[in-house]
């Protein structure tokens, strides 16, 4: 891509990465439906590249019902078999039971929080981080954020959601902020 701005590192040329990090990355999640597909396909990401699930992603919406955790939570053998043969989606059982147990512990956590929204947002105490990140090597993989949350996360019955996981969900969502500084979007994330 060809348009002389300078972005993060990671996203390569690959015009869907790159697609990604300019419209979503980094910007402020709210909806709940939305946190819970980005931690959802996070966990999907474990021992893969994001890419990998990112071109992957349309499929999981359809596959997951929308990620509509009513739903999802009441997904039997029939539709884990039918979910194994997608190909649209990565075919990991333990990862795919992964998304039916959070789904079901999405829905034990609104119903006593009410919020799933606030619960995670908690975590970084209702605002992004900002760091000021130089380049590649600057990027972390765990925060004590991520930790706390992973715990917690664990404790309330989800799973794949490791701290590594965990920070990058936060990256992802906008709760750090971890554009390079020189990077476009850097500034742009914080003015939303």
């Amino acid at each position: 891509m060809e348009d002389n701005l300078i972005r993060c590192p990671w996203p390569t040329n690959d015009p869907l990465y790159i697609r990604y990090h300019d419209e979503e990355w980094g910007l402020p999640v709210h909806d709940e439906r939305k946190l819970l597909a980005k931690l959802i396909l996070d966990g999907a990401q474990a021992g893969l590249s994001w890419i990998t699930i990112l071109r992957k992603r349309e499929n999981y919406w359809e596959a997951f019902d929308q990620f509509d955790a009513e739903k999802m939570a009441r997904y039997d053998e029939k539709k884990i078999a039918e979910l194994m043969g997608n190909a649209g989606i990565v075919r990991n059982r333990q990862k795919i039971n992964s998304t039916i147990k959070n789904a079901q512990s999405y829905l034990r956590l609104k119903d006593e929080l009410g919020s799933f929204d606030d619960y995670l947002w908690g975590f970084v105490d209702g605002k992004p981080i900002v760091n000021a990140l130089q380049t590649e090597k600057d990027y972390l993989a765990i925060s004590p954020e991520s930790e706390a949350m992973s715990k917690d996360l664990k404790k309330r019955g989800f799973s794949f959601v490791g701290p590594t996981i965990c920070y990058a969900f936060m990256q992802a969502v906008g709760m750090v902020n971890d554009h390079v500084v020189s990077c476009f979007r850097y500034e742009e994330v914080q003015q939303i």
